[in-house]
């Protein structure tokens, strides 16, 4: 399958050689393909460097502008800042992504004020939606947003199954992102399914919990586990089975009336 991803940070730079390690085709796009990309800790290779260095490794790897990425990809991530995603993928094109899944792990965030970010949308609307606002015919699904780079493609580096997130529109879009990508793909066992986008609100909001508690752990690795009490999980257990019996109760009634 033809990966086309939008940007070219860490992010970029890790979803990239999972999505090649599978067999996957992979463009990753940035505005300049000869800069360097600065990050807090350093500095990440140029897309022409990087696409040169994973190429030698025998890998279908190439770089290209927003337009050409999402060109070239079936399927898209969108692993820009999110204070640059909207101007990223106006530049990336509406035709280029119409009809195709985009996978967004951008947040909206705002570091001008400190090592704890505020967010630039929230409340009312997330980053996602404002994306799906305009591009009406692409199916935008929110995952991997509330996790490290390492961690999204990597889950066994954590010591405990953890929660995964996802909201999106599309139920199609939903499922094959969840079964294909985050599950075989990726490894991740728990997925909770939120469900429609207005969720990636939530999702978006967790960023500065997460960079506080980054901040006191030393550490990105880590996520949420979500742990039922077990009232909860006896009451679930039951409205699973009373389910069950009224299911089976419309079989019968179906079968006497044909």
């Amino acid at each position: 399958m033809k990966i086309g991803i939008i940007g070219s940070g860490q992010v970029a730079q890790t979803i990239a050689p999972k999505m090649l390690e599978l067999g996957n085709e992979v463009m990753i796009s940035a505005r300049d393909l000869s800069a360097e990309k600065k990050e807090d800790w350093g500095k990440l290779p140029s897309v022409n460097m990087w696409v040169a260095e994973i190429s030698r490794k025998g890998f279908k790897a190439s770089g290209g502008s927003f337009a050409d990425a999402a060109r070239f990809g079936e399927v898209i991530f969108n692993c820009t800042e999110g204070s640059h995603s909207m101007e990223a993928l106006q530049a990336a094109g509406y035709d280029n992504l119409k009809g195709k899944i985009l996978i967004d792990l951008a947040n909206p965030l705002d570091f001008s004020g400190g090592p704890v970010p505020t967010l630039t949308v929230c409340n009312s609307i997330s980053l996602s939606e404002t994306l799906q606002n305009v591009f009406k015919e692409t199916k935008i699904v929110k995952a991997l947003n509330h996790l490290a780079a390492e961690i999204m493609t990597n889950p066994g580096v954590l010591e405990e199954d953890t929660v995964l997130f996802m909201a999106g529109n599309d139920a199609g879009a939903k499922t094959w992102v969840m079964d294909t990508v985050l599950k075989k793909w990726f490894g991740w066992k728990n997925v909770m399914d939120l469900g429609a986008l207005s969720s990636a609100r939530g999702m978006e909001m967790y960023l500065p919990l997460w960079a506080t508690i980054y901040g006191l752990v030393k550490t990105p690795d880590f996520n949420i586990k979500l742990v039922m009490g077990k009232k909860s999980k006896a009451s679930s257990a039951g409205r699973k089975a009373v389910k069950e019996r009224s299911l089976v109760g419309t079989g019968h009634n179906n079968k006497r009336r044909q």
